[in-house]
């Protein structure tokens, strides 16, 4: 049978994505519980996780990053795809159109209650540095998530840069005027984390966003002012993409390590 896959959907996935029946289940983790759907029907593995719960209730830093990554081990997941509605901080970069994230920017590697972003808050055996040698998105999958996109009549229009800030606050003017100049093409305030926590687990990981605002004021064009609207509107461009992710991805190789200095060997995993 085909490895696991799994989903993470932010906040445009309010509810399920149509012609997909998902089953609940609670798994328990070192974190706490958490919640995670099975996918059924599709002939493979596949599970999907709403990141702020469904219905949407959690506002980002009461998301249990930890617990989510958890419970996608213990699943024994082999391909992530991780989905985000993003403001985009270039005015060429076309809203809602799917964009491919090819890396990230995130500049104190600290989930949004202060902690370190990381697995290994407390010693314990198999903890390590994260070397990162592909990117915290692996290429193999976004050459997959690329044809899934072409296939579903919704090709990937750009690849993109992405910016994470912990909120729940949104930016203010001068900071997304700071980002874009940092080189940072669209942020959010999710994504990061669980890219970040999948990978010191092993987790071959991808991520794939739609702008639904711009965030620079005097950028070209506008979004709605409706935000659920423009939400809704970000949810149909990526719906297509993550059912085919879930029907027919394909594990790929782990490509970054995991360097523990009590064993010199340096395992990858």
């Amino acid at each position: 049978m085909t490895a696991p896959v799994a989903v993470i959907l932010g906040s445009a996935f309010g509810e399920p994505p149509a012609g997909v029946a998902l089953e609940r289940l609670d798994i328990d983790t070192p974190w706490g519980a958490q919640t995670v759907f099975e996918a059924r029907g599709l002939g493979r593995p596949a599970y999907a996780i709403f990141r702020h719960g469904l219905p949407h209730r959690l506002l980002p830093h009461q998301v249990n990053w930890r617990a989510q990554a958890a419970a996608l081990a213990a699943l024994q997941c082999r391909a992530l795809l991780v989905t985000s509605s993003v403001g985009v901080l270039r005015p060429d970069i076309p809203l809602y159109e799917p964009l491919l994230v090819s890396d990230v920017v995130m500049i104190d590697n600290r989930l949004p209650d202060g902690s370190a972003c990381t697995m290994f808050a407390e010693p314990a055996p198999g903890q390590g540095h994260l070397l990162i040698e592909e990117g915290l998105c692996s290429a193999a999958l976004g050459r997959q998530l690329e044809d899934f996109a072409h296939r579903c009549g919704a090709p990937v229009a750009a690849r993109v840069v992405f910016g994470y800030l912990c909120g729940p606050r949104i930016k203010t003017a001068a900071e997304n005027r700071l980002w874009a100049r940092l080189g940072v093409d669209v942020d959010a305030m999710s994504l990061a984390p669980e890219l970040v926590l999948a990978n010191e687990l092993g987790i071959p990981s991808s991520a794939l966003v739609a702008g639904h605002k711009y965030a620079l004021p005097d950028a070209a064009g506008c979004a709605d002012t409706d935000v659920a609207a423009s939400l809704r509107r970000s949810r149909d461009v990526q719906a297509r993409i993550v059912l085919e992710f879930l029907r027919t991805a394909e594990p790929v190789p782990f490509g970054n390590r995991l360097f523990a200095f009590a064993d010199p060997r340096a395992h990858r995993t």
